[in-house]
Protein backbone atom coordinates (compact mmCIF):
# COMPACT_ATOMS: atom_id res chain seq x y z
CA UNK A 1 0.00 0.00 0.00
CA UNK A 2 1.45 3.28 -0.82
CA UNK A 3 2.72 5.24 1.90
CA UNK A 4 0.36 8.52 1.13
CA UNK A 5 -2.72 5.73 2.44
CA UNK A 6 -1.41 5.49 5.92
CA UNK A 7 -4.02 6.78 8.39
CA UNK A 8 -2.32 9.22 11.18
CA UNK A 9 -3.36 8.58 14.54
CA UNK A 10 -3.25 10.90 17.19
CA UNK A 11 -3.19 8.83 20.62
CA UNK A 12 -4.91 10.94 23.57
CA UNK A 13 -3.96 9.62 26.67
CA UNK A 14 -1.39 7.29 24.79
CA UNK A 15 0.04 5.81 28.29
CA UNK A 16 -3.27 4.38 29.47
CA UNK A 17 -4.95 1.30 29.30
CA UNK A 18 -6.69 2.19 26.23
CA UNK A 19 -3.62 4.26 24.43
CA UNK A 20 -1.23 1.64 25.25
CA UNK A 21 -2.86 -0.90 23.27
CA UNK A 22 -3.94 1.09 20.43
CA UNK A 23 -0.20 1.28 20.08
CA UNK A 24 0.22 -2.00 19.69
CA UNK A 25 -2.09 -2.35 17.03
CA UNK A 26 -0.89 0.26 15.34
CA UNK A 27 2.57 -1.31 15.61
CA UNK A 28 0.96 -4.52 14.09
CA UNK A 29 -0.08 -2.23 11.52
CA UNK A 30 2.28 -0.36 10.20
CA UNK A 31 1.32 -0.45 6.44
CA UNK A 32 -2.11 0.99 7.60
CA UNK A 33 -1.16 2.89 10.36
CA UNK A 34 1.10 5.85 11.44
CA UNK A 35 1.47 7.86 15.03
CA UNK A 36 1.26 11.75 14.26
CA UNK A 37 0.69 12.65 18.19
CA UNK A 38 1.09 10.82 21.50
CA UNK A 39 -0.55 12.96 25.30
CA UNK A 40 0.21 11.47 28.55
CA UNK A 41 -0.23 13.59 31.90
CA UNK A 42 2.19 12.81 34.40
CA UNK A 43 3.75 9.15 32.99
CA UNK A 44 6.61 11.15 31.03
CA UNK A 45 9.01 7.89 31.13
CA UNK A 46 6.45 5.63 29.31
CA UNK A 47 5.56 8.59 27.06
CA UNK A 48 9.62 9.32 26.31
CA UNK A 49 9.63 5.70 25.56
CA UNK A 50 6.56 5.19 22.92
CA UNK A 51 7.83 8.83 20.78
CA UNK A 52 11.35 7.13 20.66
CA UNK A 53 9.72 4.17 19.22
CA UNK A 54 7.06 5.40 16.98
CA UNK A 55 8.30 8.65 16.16
CA UNK A 56 5.67 11.39 16.18
CA UNK A 57 5.68 15.09 15.14
CA UNK A 58 4.60 16.35 18.87
CA UNK A 59 4.20 14.95 22.14
CA UNK A 60 2.27 16.67 25.13
CA UNK A 61 3.24 15.96 28.96
CA UNK A 62 0.24 17.61 30.70
CA UNK A 63 2.35 17.72 34.04
CA UNK A 64 4.30 20.85 33.48
CA UNK A 65 7.09 19.13 36.30
CA UNK A 66 7.44 16.84 33.93
CA UNK A 67 8.03 19.12 30.83
CA UNK A 68 12.39 19.02 31.22
CA UNK A 69 12.52 15.31 31.17
CA UNK A 70 10.67 15.09 28.27
CA UNK A 71 12.00 18.01 26.21
CA UNK A 72 15.67 16.69 27.23
CA UNK A 73 15.10 13.12 26.43
CA UNK A 74 13.37 13.98 22.89
CA UNK A 75 15.66 17.19 21.73
CA UNK A 76 17.71 15.12 19.15
CA UNK A 77 14.40 13.32 18.14
CA UNK A 78 12.90 16.16 15.60
CA UNK A 79 9.69 16.06 17.94
CA UNK A 80 7.68 18.96 19.00
CA UNK A 81 7.59 18.75 22.83
CA UNK A 82 3.99 20.31 24.98
CA UNK A 83 3.57 21.53 28.44
CA UNK A 84 0.14 21.77 29.94
CA UNK A 85 -4.01 21.45 29.77
CA UNK A 86 -3.90 24.28 27.34
CA UNK A 87 -1.45 22.22 24.72
CA UNK A 88 -3.71 19.10 24.02
CA UNK A 89 -6.39 22.07 22.60
CA UNK A 90 -3.12 23.43 20.69
CA UNK A 91 -2.03 19.84 19.37
CA UNK A 92 -5.62 18.49 18.72
CA UNK A 93 -5.86 21.73 16.41
CA UNK A 94 -3.25 20.50 14.29
CA UNK A 95 -3.78 19.45 10.22
CA UNK A 96 -1.62 16.92 10.47
CA UNK A 97 -3.58 14.03 11.61
CA UNK A 98 -6.34 11.83 10.29
CA UNK A 99 -7.85 10.07 13.38
CA UNK A 100 -8.13 11.25 16.93
CA UNK A 101 -8.19 7.85 19.36
CA UNK A 102 -9.92 10.15 22.67
CA UNK A 103 -8.40 7.71 25.35
CA UNK A 104 -7.87 10.59 27.97
CA UNK A 105 -9.92 9.32 31.43
CA UNK A 106 -12.58 11.48 32.69
CA UNK A 107 -13.78 15.49 31.92
CA UNK A 108 -10.45 16.01 31.08
CA UNK A 109 -11.10 14.63 27.32
CA UNK A 110 -13.74 16.70 26.15
CA UNK A 111 -12.09 19.93 25.65
CA UNK A 112 -9.56 18.41 22.89
CA UNK A 113 -12.07 15.68 21.68
CA UNK A 114 -14.12 19.10 20.61
CA UNK A 115 -11.26 20.89 19.17
CA UNK A 116 -11.11 17.83 16.81
CA UNK A 117 -14.31 17.40 15.36
CA UNK A 118 -13.84 21.02 15.22
CA UNK A 119 -11.07 20.56 12.60
CA UNK A 120 -12.82 17.85 10.75
CA UNK A 121 -11.41 15.11 12.28
CA UNK A 122 -12.99 11.39 12.86
CA UNK A 123 -12.88 10.47 16.68
CA UNK A 124 -12.26 7.08 17.79
CA UNK A 125 -13.96 7.44 21.46
CA UNK A 126 -12.71 5.63 24.38
CA UNK A 127 -13.56 8.68 26.87
CA UNK A 128 -16.97 8.17 27.78
CA UNK A 129 -17.30 11.11 29.85
CA UNK A 130 -17.33 13.43 26.57
CA UNK A 131 -20.77 12.26 26.16
CA UNK A 132 -22.27 11.96 29.51
CA UNK A 133 -20.65 15.20 30.23
CA UNK A 134 -22.07 17.04 26.80
CA UNK A 135 -23.36 14.45 24.20
CA UNK A 136 -25.71 17.34 22.80
CA UNK A 137 -23.05 19.52 22.50
CA UNK A 138 -20.52 16.56 20.95
CA UNK A 139 -22.96 15.00 18.67
CA UNK A 140 -24.33 18.00 17.00
CA UNK A 141 -21.03 19.75 16.16
CA UNK A 142 -20.29 16.11 15.18
CA UNK A 143 -23.39 16.47 12.54
CA UNK A 144 -22.20 19.70 11.61
CA UNK A 145 -19.11 19.07 10.56
CA UNK A 146 -19.89 15.62 9.13
CA UNK A 147 -17.38 14.07 11.48
CA UNK A 148 -17.56 10.32 12.14
CA UNK A 149 -17.44 9.28 16.00
CA UNK A 150 -16.86 5.56 16.15
CA UNK A 151 -17.12 4.18 19.57
CA UNK A 152 -14.03 1.86 21.17
CA UNK A 153 -15.56 1.42 24.35
CA UNK A 154 -16.72 -2.59 23.95
CA UNK A 155 -20.37 -2.09 24.23
CA UNK A 156 -20.66 0.53 22.03
CA UNK A 157 -18.89 -0.71 19.18
CA UNK A 158 -20.78 -4.03 19.65
CA UNK A 159 -24.00 -1.66 19.39
CA UNK A 160 -22.54 0.12 16.44
CA UNK A 161 -20.65 -3.28 14.94
CA UNK A 162 -24.91 -4.44 14.94
CA UNK A 163 -26.03 -1.41 13.71
CA UNK A 164 -24.04 -1.88 10.45
CA UNK A 165 -26.20 -2.29 7.28
CA UNK A 166 -29.14 -1.11 9.43
CA UNK A 167 -29.85 2.04 8.40
CA UNK A 168 -33.11 1.78 7.66
CA UNK A 169 -34.38 -0.18 10.30
CA UNK A 170 -35.90 0.96 13.31
CA UNK A 171 -33.98 0.13 16.92
CA UNK A 172 -36.71 -1.07 19.91
CA UNK A 173 -33.92 -1.28 22.36
CA UNK A 174 -30.61 -2.03 22.94
CA UNK A 175 -29.10 -4.32 25.56
CA UNK A 176 -25.75 -3.09 27.33
CA UNK A 177 -23.99 -5.98 28.70
CA UNK A 178 -22.31 -6.14 32.31
CA UNK A 179 -19.94 -8.16 33.96
CA UNK A 180 -21.24 -7.72 37.21
CA UNK A 181 -17.45 -6.53 38.43
CA UNK A 182 -15.74 -8.40 41.34
CA UNK A 183 -18.33 -8.41 43.22
CA UNK A 184 -21.30 -10.25 41.70
CA UNK A 185 -23.80 -11.34 44.15
CA UNK A 186 -22.34 -9.60 47.13
CA UNK A 187 -24.13 -7.52 49.67
CA UNK A 188 -23.68 -4.12 51.42
CA UNK A 189 -22.41 -6.16 54.41
CA UNK A 190 -19.56 -7.09 52.51
CA UNK A 191 -18.85 -4.53 50.46
CA UNK A 192 -18.84 -2.21 53.46
CA UNK A 193 -15.62 -3.47 54.40
CA UNK A 194 -14.12 -3.58 50.61
CA UNK A 195 -10.52 -1.89 49.67
CA UNK A 196 -9.07 -0.78 46.78
CA UNK A 197 -6.92 -3.79 46.03
CA UNK A 198 -10.25 -5.90 46.25
CA UNK A 199 -11.88 -3.26 43.76
CA UNK A 200 -9.20 -3.38 41.42
CA UNK A 201 -9.77 -7.16 40.50
CA UNK A 202 -11.37 -7.62 37.36
CA UNK A 203 -12.84 -11.31 36.94
CA UNK A 204 -12.76 -10.59 32.94
CA UNK A 205 -10.87 -7.09 31.73
CA UNK A 206 -7.65 -5.45 32.57
CA UNK A 207 -8.80 -1.84 32.37
CA UNK A 208 -7.23 1.26 34.25
CA UNK A 209 -8.03 2.19 37.58
CA UNK A 210 -10.53 4.25 37.66
CA UNK A 211 -12.23 2.26 35.02
CA UNK A 212 -12.10 -0.70 37.10
CA UNK A 213 -13.61 0.95 40.06
CA UNK A 214 -16.41 2.05 38.06
CA UNK A 215 -17.42 -1.03 36.92
CA UNK A 216 -16.96 -2.45 40.52
CA UNK A 217 -19.96 -0.06 41.46
CA UNK A 218 -21.77 -0.32 38.21
CA UNK A 219 -21.44 3.37 37.48
CA UNK A 220 -19.22 1.93 34.19
CA UNK A 221 -22.68 0.70 33.49
CA UNK A 222 -24.78 3.69 34.21
CA UNK A 223 -22.09 6.22 32.15
CA UNK A 224 -22.44 4.16 29.12
CA UNK A 225 -26.09 4.26 29.28
CA UNK A 226 -26.15 7.82 29.00
CA UNK A 227 -23.15 7.65 26.45
CA UNK A 228 -25.62 5.14 24.31
CA UNK A 229 -28.06 7.67 24.26
CA UNK A 230 -26.24 10.14 22.35
CA UNK A 231 -24.52 8.35 20.19
CA UNK A 232 -27.24 5.91 19.01
CA UNK A 233 -29.96 9.00 19.38
CA UNK A 234 -31.82 6.99 21.51
CA UNK A 235 -34.76 7.75 24.16
CA UNK A 236 -33.63 6.14 28.13
CA UNK A 237 -36.20 3.52 27.56
CA UNK A 238 -34.69 1.68 25.02
CA UNK A 239 -31.43 1.30 26.43
CA UNK A 240 -31.28 -2.19 29.25
CA UNK A 241 -28.70 -3.34 31.30
CA UNK A 242 -28.21 -7.15 31.81
CA UNK A 243 -25.83 -8.86 34.17
CA UNK A 244 -23.58 -11.48 31.98
CA UNK A 245 -21.01 -12.52 33.76
CA UNK A 246 -18.93 -14.25 31.06
CA UNK A 247 -18.08 -11.22 28.73
CA UNK A 248 -18.72 -13.12 25.37
CA UNK A 249 -21.63 -11.18 24.34
CA UNK A 250 -20.58 -7.44 24.21
CA UNK A 251 -23.97 -5.91 23.64
CA UNK A 252 -26.87 -6.42 21.48
CA UNK A 253 -29.74 -4.52 19.45
CA UNK A 254 -33.47 -5.67 19.31
CA UNK A 255 -35.12 -4.37 16.30
CA UNK A 256 -38.30 -3.52 15.73
CA UNK A 257 -39.32 -7.33 13.92
CA UNK A 258 -38.22 -8.40 17.71
CA UNK A 259 -35.08 -9.73 15.97
CA UNK A 260 -31.66 -9.99 17.92
CA UNK A 261 -27.89 -8.80 16.71
CA UNK A 262 -25.04 -9.30 19.40
CA UNK A 263 -21.54 -9.11 18.68
CA UNK A 264 -19.65 -11.81 20.48
CA UNK A 265 -15.99 -12.60 21.05
CA UNK A 266 -13.57 -12.92 23.71
CA UNK A 267 -12.91 -9.88 26.75
CA UNK A 268 -10.18 -8.03 24.85
CA UNK A 269 -10.23 -4.23 23.56
CA UNK A 270 -7.68 -4.71 21.18
CA UNK A 271 -10.33 -5.82 18.63
CA UNK A 272 -12.81 -2.53 19.64
CA UNK A 273 -9.64 -0.46 19.15
CA UNK A 274 -8.98 -2.25 16.09
CA UNK A 275 -12.17 -1.95 13.69
CA UNK A 276 -12.54 1.76 15.16
CA UNK A 277 -9.75 2.51 14.03
CA UNK A 278 -9.71 0.57 10.58
CA UNK A 279 -13.46 1.71 10.08
CA UNK A 280 -15.56 0.01 7.78
CA UNK A 281 -12.78 -2.39 7.42
CA UNK A 282 -11.96 -5.57 9.52
CA UNK A 283 -8.30 -6.39 9.77
CA UNK A 284 -7.18 -9.94 10.14
CA UNK A 285 -4.90 -10.61 13.85
CA UNK A 286 -3.32 -12.80 15.76
CA UNK A 287 -5.75 -12.54 18.91
CA UNK A 288 -6.88 -15.69 20.26
CA UNK A 289 -9.86 -17.10 18.70
CA UNK A 290 -13.44 -17.50 20.35
CA UNK A 291 -13.70 -21.64 21.57
CA UNK A 292 -17.53 -22.48 21.73
CA UNK A 293 -16.34 -26.32 22.91
CA UNK A 294 -14.76 -24.35 26.15
CA UNK A 295 -17.74 -21.87 26.85
CA UNK A 296 -20.31 -24.48 28.90
CA UNK A 297 -22.79 -21.57 29.01
CA UNK A 298 -23.58 -18.37 28.63
CA UNK A 299 -26.06 -16.56 31.62
CA UNK A 300 -27.92 -12.71 32.40
CA UNK A 301 -29.35 -11.79 35.10
CA UNK A 302 -31.05 -8.85 36.52
CA UNK A 303 -28.68 -5.94 38.03
CA UNK A 304 -28.74 -5.43 41.27
CA UNK A 305 -29.52 -1.86 41.84
CA UNK A 306 -30.36 -2.21 45.54
CA UNK A 307 -26.84 -3.17 46.66
CA UNK A 308 -25.31 -0.87 43.31
CA UNK A 309 -27.54 2.28 43.49
CA UNK A 310 -25.18 3.93 41.18
CA UNK A 311 -26.87 2.60 38.39
CA UNK A 312 -30.56 4.39 39.91
CA UNK A 313 -28.53 7.36 40.19
CA UNK A 314 -26.98 7.37 36.70
CA UNK A 315 -30.94 6.23 35.69
CA UNK A 316 -31.90 9.57 37.40
CA UNK A 317 -29.46 11.17 35.21
CA UNK A 318 -30.17 9.41 31.97
CA UNK A 319 -33.89 10.77 32.30
CA UNK A 320 -33.37 13.99 33.20
CA UNK A 321 -30.95 15.29 31.32
CA UNK A 322 -29.66 18.78 31.65
CA UNK A 323 -26.71 19.40 33.77
CA UNK A 324 -27.39 16.39 35.95
CA UNK A 325 -25.25 13.91 34.16
CA UNK A 326 -22.33 15.96 33.92
CA UNK A 327 -22.73 17.16 38.04
CA UNK A 328 -22.98 13.11 38.17
CA UNK A 329 -19.95 12.29 36.66
CA UNK A 330 -18.04 14.69 37.86
CA UNK A 331 -18.98 13.71 41.67
CA UNK A 332 -17.82 10.24 40.75
CA UNK A 333 -14.37 11.34 39.47
CA UNK A 334 -13.93 12.63 42.78
CA UNK A 335 -15.47 9.66 45.00
CA UNK A 336 -13.42 7.29 42.95
CA UNK A 337 -10.29 9.24 43.20
CA UNK A 338 -11.06 9.65 47.09
CA UNK A 339 -11.45 6.31 47.55
CA UNK A 340 -8.38 5.01 45.25
CA UNK A 341 -6.18 7.44 47.98
CA UNK A 342 -7.92 5.39 51.05
CA UNK A 343 -9.99 8.85 52.18
CA UNK A 344 -13.47 6.69 51.73
CA UNK A 345 -15.23 3.29 51.54
CA UNK A 346 -16.48 1.69 49.33
CA UNK A 347 -20.48 2.25 49.96
CA UNK A 348 -19.48 6.19 50.69
CA UNK A 349 -18.80 6.49 46.50
CA UNK A 350 -22.54 6.48 45.94
CA UNK A 351 -23.08 8.43 48.96
CA UNK A 352 -20.83 11.11 47.73
CA UNK A 353 -22.51 11.33 44.38
CA UNK A 354 -26.28 11.20 45.33
CA UNK A 355 -25.65 14.23 47.92
CA UNK A 356 -23.93 16.48 44.80
CA UNK A 357 -26.55 15.38 42.93
CA UNK A 358 -28.96 16.58 45.35
CA UNK A 359 -26.99 19.72 45.72
CA UNK A 360 -26.12 21.71 42.98
CA UNK A 361 -28.88 23.47 40.55
CA UNK A 362 -30.28 21.38 38.06
CA UNK A 363 -30.13 23.59 34.24
CA UNK A 364 -32.36 21.87 31.86
CA UNK A 365 -30.69 23.20 28.68
CA UNK A 366 -27.26 23.81 29.61
CA UNK A 367 -24.64 25.79 27.49
CA UNK A 368 -20.78 24.47 27.31
CA UNK A 369 -20.30 27.15 30.17
CA UNK A 370 -22.83 25.95 32.58
CA UNK A 371 -21.31 22.33 31.79
CA UNK A 372 -18.50 23.53 32.80
CA UNK A 373 -19.27 25.81 35.51
CA UNK A 374 -21.56 22.57 36.80
CA UNK A 375 -18.71 20.22 36.51
CA UNK A 376 -17.02 22.79 38.67
CA UNK A 377 -19.51 22.84 41.69
CA UNK A 378 -20.13 19.36 41.69
CA UNK A 379 -16.35 18.80 42.25
CA UNK A 380 -15.93 21.62 44.71
CA UNK A 381 -19.09 20.39 46.94
CA UNK A 382 -18.15 16.35 46.36
CA UNK A 383 -14.39 17.74 47.62
CA UNK A 384 -16.04 19.16 50.80
CA UNK A 385 -17.84 15.96 51.78
CA UNK A 386 -14.86 14.16 51.83
CA UNK A 387 -12.63 17.16 53.43
CA UNK A 388 -9.97 16.87 50.51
Amino acid sequence: MAEINKKRIAVFGSTGSIGTQALEVIEANPDLFEVEILTAQTNDKLLIEQAIKHKPNAVVIGDEKKYEAVKSALVSKDIKVFTGSAALEEVADFDTYDMMLAGIVGFAGLTPTLKAIEKGKAIALANKETLVVAGDIVMQKALEKRVPIIPVDSEHSAIFQCLVGETRNKIDRIVLTASGGPFLGKKPNFLVNVKKHHALQHPNWNMGAKITIDSATLMNKGLEMIEAKWLFNLLPDQIQVIIHPQSIIHSMVEFEDGSIKAQMGLPDMKLPIQYALAFPHRLPNKNPRTDFKKISNLTFEEPDVKTFRNLILAKIALEKGGNLPSVLNAANEIAVWAFLNNRIGFLDITAVIEKTMEKINYIEKPNLTDYFESDGEARNFAASLIHL
